[in-house]
């Protein structure tokens, strides 16, 4: 089954690009993937979707030569890597992407489309997201050099994506974790598939969120209730044992009563009950007044 970076890397090589686009696509992809061994250029990827892609690519260009092979993964899988090996148009593809540059140029990534493109390249190189099914929002950039890392940081943020950069032992990682900014970065490489699960799936998460936290906050009320009310059915008993209920006026031996027939009620509702049923309004707060004296006398008895 695939994951969801491999359906967001798929759904990328079955865009409809310009021709800048690819260009600047190929570059953010070799800028971020590729190794030097003597006289050839190696790029790989563990997805063969994306190796067919970059062959596809690369045969518009005549001056570039490749073959394929599979070779061991760097990373403790156990799945070997498709490499493409460009053995010949290797200047070539030094000088077209821009591979010994510490920047891209503007030419290359000047307008909204190129920066796209290229920000679907570096994607397909070193990207991943999780699932929005999954406990948290992370989506992640693995750069190789300290300049191209700030280089992408800058583009992205330009979108406003509040993009972090982290120094690691290998690199750097660029990432976000807000939900709604990873929305946002799909949106931008044009993933309109993976937008529109992300979207659904992130909406009934917030809308179950939200519930769980409705619920939570109903049940600490009603455990508040409950926790209130017991402790005043104590301070009566305790003025019962000690036949102290005498000592109370008529308004506060009416509410002791009137707790022990409602012993469940919340104050609000015992003081619509009493309310109703003596014909004389009573607030909540004036209700909790009476229960106040009924505590106040009750700890004389407990001290």
């Amino acid at each position: 089954m695939l994951s969801f970076t491999a359906k967001v890397k798929n759904e990328i090589t079955e865009l409809k690009l310009s021709e800048p686009a690819k260009v600047a696509l190929i570059s953010g992809f070799f800028r971020n993937n590729y190794q030097i061994l003597k006289d050839s250029i190696t790029i790989s990827s563990e997805n063969p979707v994306i190796i067919s892609y970059l062959k596809e690519l690369l045969d518009s260009y005549e001056e570039i030569t490749y073959k394929e092979m599979l070779i061991d993964n760097n990373n403790f899988s156990k799945n070997k890597l498709m490499a493409l090996i460009i053995i010949n148009g290797t200047d070539f593809i030094k000088e077209t992407f821009c591979l010994d540059d510490d920047t891209v140029p503007d030419y290359l990534v000047g307008l909204d489309d190129e920066i796209r493109g290229y920000l679907r390249g570096v994607f397909l190189s070193s990207g991943s997201v999780n699932d929005p099914k999954t406990s948290r929002y992370h989506l992640e950039l693995l750069i190789n050099s300290p300049s191209e890392a700030v280089f992408i940081q800058k583009l992205l943020n330009n979108y406003n994506l509040n993009v972090k950069l982290l120094n690691r032992d290998k690199g750097f990682m660029l990432y976000i974790k807000e939900a709604d900014k990873i929305s946002d970065f799909l949106k931008i490489i044009g993933t309109t598939k993976a937008v529109l699960y992300y979207e659904e799936i992130r909406v009934y998460r917030d809308k179950k969120n939200r519930t769980n936290r409705l619920n939570n906050c109903e049940q600490a009320n009603t455990d508040r209730v409950v926790k209130t009310a017991f402790e005043q059915l104590e301070y009566i008993k305790v003025l019962e044992d000690n036949l102290a209920v005498q000592l109370l006026d008529e308004k506060t031996k009416e509410a002791l009563e009137y707790r022990k027939k409602y012993q469940e009620a919340s104050l609000k509702e015992l003081s619509e009950i009493i309310s109703l049923e003596t014909g004389k309004k009573i607030t909540k707060s004036g209700l909790n007044h009476r229960f106040r004296k009924i505590k106040e006398l009750a700890l004389k008895f407990l001290n």
